[in-house]
């Protein structure tokens, strides 16, 4: 048997599962981990868990140590350094005219290679740059071009409920997202209104999308003709969280049918 436990790798790359070996850690502590031949940094967001020695293969690499306060003050000066690193990389791309925006760079915590995130409309040929930038730091560089959903997930903020973004507090990762979603829980389709500081579709328009999905199955469609006590006609509304249809019976009489009842049996 083997434990494993899921870490934030370095500060803006993601979470993968890691090796736990024999050693004490808990949610929330800073670790040491090695992967690939290198050394990197990570924070722990799970608590460890028993899994069979298959399971372990599929692991990024394994956890070596809990951070140490030497550990702690080495990532902070990388910190300082990036900052520096972000920097120079921003006045290389201003001089070459590159169309692309840097958002956060990233010391590896062996320090043998520097990430730098970016953002971008389109492709970006950064080849030059990054023979440049190696010329500066000497040592590996990465250029790696992040979405606008992955740019607000690194900095950070608030929506307009009034807590802290979602994806920069507890989301893992990003989950598919549809216009559909807004119409089935009929949300108006005002752009302002569904979308996040990203831009896109808010991340909380699949929360409860699943319960709609399922009401929906129970209530008729707009435009089916249905049978009321009143007679037959056209529905023109429905209510899902209600569970009500409008139906219009023709020479301007409209009526409410009731589903929750058949809903509940």
């Amino acid at each position: 048997m083997s434990r494993i436990a899921q870490v934030e790798l370095g500060e803006y790359r993601g979470v993968y599962s890691y090796d736990l070996q024999d050693l004490d850690c808990d949610r929330g502590d800073y670790v040491i981990l090695e992967e690939d031949h290198s050394y990197e940094f990570g924070k722990m967001t799970s608590l460890k868990q028993t899994v069979c020695e298959g399971k372990a293969e599929n692991t990024k690499g394994k956890i070596l140590r809990k951070a140490t306060d030497g550990d702690l003050k080495q990532i902070e000066n990388n910190r300082i350094k990036a900052r520096d690193a972000l920097n120079i990389c921003v006045q290389k791309i201003t001089e070459r005219k590159l169309p692309m925006q840097m958002v956060k760079a990233e010391y590896t915590f062996d320090n043998s290679k520097v990430i730098f995130l970016f953002t971008a409309d389109g492709r970006i040929d950064f080849r030059n740059l990054v023979k440049e930038l190696a010329r500066v730091f000497r040592v590996r560089i990465e250029l790696k071009q992040i979405g606008v959903r992955d740019k607000a997930k690194i900095i950070g903020g608030y929506g307009v409920c009034g807590r802290e973004l979602c994806c920069s507090s507890f989301l893992k990762g990003f989950h598919a997202l549809s216009i559909k979603m807004a119409k089935d829980q009929q949300l108006p389709l005002n752009p302002s209104r569904i979308s996040g500081v990203c831009g896109r579709i808010k991340c909380c328009m699949a929360y409860e999308f699943s319960v709609y999905k399922e009401i929906l199955k129970s209530l008729p469609h707009i435009g089916e003709k249905i049978t009321t006590p009143e007679g037959k006609g056209d529905v023109i509304e429905i209510n899902v969280l209600k569970r009500y249809a409008r139906v219009h019976l023709g020479e301007g009489k409209v009526v409410r049918k009731d589903f929750s009842q058949s809903h509940a049996e």
